[in-house]
């Protein structure tokens, strides 16, 4: 995991502040900087502060700095019959773009933000939802997508079916995702 650092910490939580969602010191605390095992955490991460996760919904709160890119992944169907995880994300504050898998796509040099350059082959979703506060989208199981913040970065509510992130499915083979002990 790559180093990170309490500049970066900060700017993560000033992005919280900025949206004026109250957040206890516990959840500031609790916050999961996820690099994803790519060691690029400056362009390709996620911040999130996970709220509740049981058997039936769950909700997390989330945080790209400026545009920084949540990588390409998809919610499988788990093992045990339960279907992928259904996630609709609001947008909260800044600018959100959201890429999702679909029959009508955007070529690559008209999408509106910048693929991580070592991971270009890696973002194939080119359906383009650009998210600004009180937006929101609701993504289906078993649907690559793939985000990206604006240039002031954004903060998104994911409101969803129960989460099991270490089970969804990268499209970069490299992406290591260690979820936390819950």
């Amino acid at each position: 995991m790559s180093q990170v650092t309490e500049d970066y910490k900060k700017r993560v939580k000033d992005l919280y502040q900025k949206s004026q969602i109250v957040l206890t010191d516990e959840e500031l605390a609790s916050i999961d900087y996820a690099d994803f095992g790519l060691n690029n955490i400056e362009k390709e991460a996620l911040n999130l502060i996970l709220y509740v996760n049981n058997k039936r919904y769950c909700a997390k709160e989330m945080v790209l700095l400026p545009n920084q890119t949540c990588p390409e992944h998809l919610h499988p169907n788990l093992e045990n019959g339960l279907e992928g995880k259904q996630e609709t994300f609001r947008c909260r504050w800044g600018e959100v773009y959201l890429y999702v898998e679909a029959e009508e796509t955007i070529d690559t040099s008209k999408i509106s933000v910048t693929i991580p350059e070592s991971s270009k082959e890696y973002y194939t979703a080119r359906k383009e939802i650009r998210l600004l506060p009180g937006e929101q989208y609701t993504i289906d199981p078993k649907i690559k997508h793939w985000f990206q913040a604006g240039n002031e970065g954004a903060v998104i509510s994911e409101f969803s079916s129960p989460s099991y992130d270490e089970y969804d499915l990268f499209t970069n083979p490299s992406v290591k995702r260690n979820v936390r002990d819950r």
